[in-house]
């Protein structure tokens, strides 16, 4: 049986974020796509991830185990099986039978049912410094199965008529009758022919041929937010994998965002080093500061000491507020190694006045 915790690398009870930080480590690692892949382990972290990642799944799970949540435990005694248990209902052979939705319902959880979802993708995307600070647009051409835009996803050719399922008669269920130690069991479960709408097309849609999607080229935009970091990810809803009649799984785009050659990050304030003249350092002066919106002007006090911070107010990232931090420039005097005599004998007349 499958612990979705242990399969995640959690103890049992973990939060939702720690949930996503170890879904989004593990994906990264095991992704298809990835030298280090492994699809059979993406498949079962992406399955951990879709209930422990859904608040009601998780709180159904943490509750009831997979007996409830979408695993598949073995049949128990006589045949009866949890995987069928939880598809639909079941009978007590006397022909009192109803759905096992209608149960959990009274305890808050809504239907038990778990809508058929596609596949999750995961891509990386590389940006310069200056982009991961205010934010860009990429647009990225991806591979992957999307609704068909002939038949909108129905599988149907364009004006045809919609028939009644023969397999269920147009009940979009299937009953089936087991003989367990517990007697005669029926349990119901969705018609995979009509997927439980009890209606199939007359005529299937050319082009997808009756599945409702198609596998081909996408060109996808993704807005990445000012300030975000390197390592962050972003999800979009519904950009992976479509599939018929179920909900599309989600795209997710991992961030990496090159170093800066003279300028560092620490949140929403940017840093940087100044070199300042011993002389500037104690008569003043002005520098020439290169920051992301361009060349400033600063003005060295006098008698500045060495490591002392300048600030240039709402020159740093962008914060949620539509505000911006500051640019922190850090003063590095530089000492003269090499003195000519004039030098040296003006620096000795210094001393002499107790500088």
């Amino acid at each position: 049986m499958k612990d979705y915790y242990q399969i995640l690398g959690l103890q049992k009870g973990a939060s939702r974020d720690e949930v996503k930080k170890a879904f989004r480590k593990l994906s990264a690692t095991y992704h298809p796509d990835k030298k280090t892949g492994d699809e059979a382990k993406y498949k079962e972290i992406t399955e951990a991830y879709a209930t422990l990642g859904d608040e009601k799944k998780k709180a159904e799970y943490d509750t009831y185990g997979h007996s409830f949540a979408g695993g598949q435990p073995g049949g128990g005694a006589g045949g009866f099986n949890w995987a069928d248990f939880q598809q639909g209902g079941f009978s007590n052979g006397q022909g009192f039978e109803f759905d096992i939705s209608d149960i959990f319902e009274n305890f808050g959880f809504g239907g038990g049912r778990r809508e058929s979802r596609g596949r999750d993708i995961s891509i990386e995307i590389n940006l310069n410094f200056s982009e991961s600070v205010f934010g860009v647009s990429r647009k990225v051409l991806l591979t992957k199965n999307s609704t068909c835009t002939h038949c909108k996803g129905t599988g149907a050719k364009e004006g045809t008529q919609m028939t009644t399922c023969t397999t269920c008669n147009g009940n979009g269920k299937i009953h089936e009758t087991k003989q367990t130690f517990m007697g005669a069991v029926s349990t119901v479960r969705e018609c995979t022919t009509c997927n439980g709408t009890g209606k199939v097309p007359k005529e299937r849609c050319g082009y997808c041929v009756g599945a409702g999607v198609m596998r081909g080229q996408e060109e996808i935009e993704i807005k990445i937010p000012a300030g975000i970091q390197n390592g962050e990810v972003i999800r979009m809803t519904g950009r992976g994998e479509a599939m018929q009649r179920g909900q599309a799984g989600d795209l997710y785009i991992k961030i990496h965002v090159e170093a800066h050659a003279t300028i560092k990050r620490d949140g929403t304030t940017l840093l940087t080093k100044m070199p300042v003249k011993l002389t500037d350092a104690l008569l003043g002066g002005t520098y020439t500061v290169t920051t992301l919106d361009g060349d400033v002007t600063i003005t060295i006090p006098a008698g500045i000491t060495h490591g002392e911070m300048l600030r240039i107010k709402n020159k740093g990232v962008p914060n949620s507020a539509n505000q911006r931090g500051d640019f922190l420039v850090q003063i590095s005097i530089e000492v003269p190694k090499n003195l000519s005599r004039k030098a040296k004998k003006l620096v000795e007349d210094l001393r002499a006045e107790g500088i």
